[in-house]
């Protein structure tokens, strides 16, 4: 009998992943990505430049790149385990559209990016799981990089008005602030709108998604 070539790894974020070589492989992408990627189609830019932030396995990067070849997008995360599986991503595509990994930290005043102007900047599941410094930076990053009329795109859990939209997500919002208190399901009204209006950046659409998540699209004034 042939070895199964995946194995378990430790959780990362908030899941267990299997890795064949050095490529991860994330339950909740196989889950979400034909949604997400639906709503790139129909909603985002299909040509330009796009920057991943917290790109995860890289497997976002794969799919969407390769749905959109006249879109650059350029990958990456702060976490190496992270940027070891985007570049083996990268190398087993063998895409000519995409690109990375990048090690951006949103917390910092410089991205230390070459290429200084975008057409979409992305993030997926990623500001409930880091301190909503984070979301600061994420939105005075696309600021500073989107060229106008550029899109901010965000997929994930959000609170409304202060209130969760679903009970997993009152018991998943208490599970992130009792792994770290400064985590947690971050409030479309409350918290994001403020940022985005401080931002030069304006609420486009909302869109609901699986799982009682959602995909939020800003656009850059």
């Amino acid at each position: 009998m042939s070895k199964d070539p995946t194995k378990s790894r430790p959780a990362i974020a908030l899941e267990d992943r299997a890795e064949i070589g050095e490529r991860m492989f994330s339950p909740s992408v196989a889950r979400n990505r034909d949604a997400i990627r639906k709503v790139f189609l129909d909603h985002m830019p299909s040509s330009g430049a796009v920057l991943e932030v917290g790109g995860g396995t890289g497997e976002h990067a794969e799919y969407l790149a390769r749905a959109l070849p006249d879109i650059q997008w350029h990958s990456g995360d702060l976490d190496p385990a992270s940027r070891t599986s985007i570049a083996a991503w990268i190398a087993h595509a063998e895409l000519p559209n995409l690109l990375g990994p990048h090690a951006i930290d949103v917390t910092t005043d410089d991205w230390g990016l070459e290429q200084r102007e975008f057409d979409g900047v992305v993030s997926v599941n990623m500001i409930h799981i880091a301190p909503f410094a984070a979301s600061k930076g994420l939105f005075t990053g696309a600021e500073q990089l989107l060229r106008p009329t550029g899109k901010l795109f965000l997929y994930g859990p959000f609170s409304r008005k202060g209130v969760q939209t679903a009970p997993s997500n009152e018991a998943f919002d208490l599970s992130l602030k009792s792994r770290n208190p400064e985590w947690g399901i971050r409030d479309l009204e409350n918290d994001l709108l403020p940022l985005a209006e401080k931002h030069s950046l304006t609420l486009e659409r909302i869109i609901d998604m699986p799982a009682n998540n959602f995909s939020l699209i800003f656009v850059k004034q």
